[in-house]
């Protein structure tokens, strides 16, 4: 099973903006240059995810962007689904009257695998950052 590099660029950009002062804006530039990635790539994806709701962006010298004030603790699963959309990642493509049975072992799984997602939420692994860095400067 593999996600798009897009999505992976996107889980990034969202840890960096959960870690980062709620109110601070952080541009496109800064976003693609942690992560060393062009910025015009990095802009789609972001685009994508103020579509979402999960992120804000203000335009302007001083614009950028920052965490959405009406979902500033996003899921994984929410921020996949935002890149990648919602369509199962399997899909049975043997020409059966009834059910694919095959089918149905791997919607299991990946429902499974999308309820982790659902609970696993950025900010829990930015507090594990925080925790793991204090633990190396002491």
């Amino acid at each position: 099973m593999k996600y798009s590099k897009a999505t992976n660029y996107a889980l990034h950009t969202m840890l960096h903006l959960v870690i980062t002062e709620p109110e601070q804006l952080v541009s496109v530039h800064q976003l693609a240059e942690l992560q060393k990635v062009s910025p015009t790539y990095l802009s789609k994806i972001l685009t994508k995810l103020v579509k979402a709701g999960m992120i804000e962006s203000t335009s302007g010298a001083n614009g950028g962007y920052r965490l959405s004030r009406k979902n500033p603790d996003p899921s994984f699963l929410e921020i996949i689904h935002a890149i990648e959309g919602k369509a199962s990642l399997f899909e049975c493509t043997q020409n059966h009257n009834s059910s694919c049975l095959i089918q149905r072992v791997m919607v299991h799984a990946e429902e499974q695998m999308e309820d982790y997602l659902n609970n696993r939420k950025m900010s829990e692994l930015a507090a594990e950052m925080k925790a793991w860095h204090s633990s190396r400067t002491e």
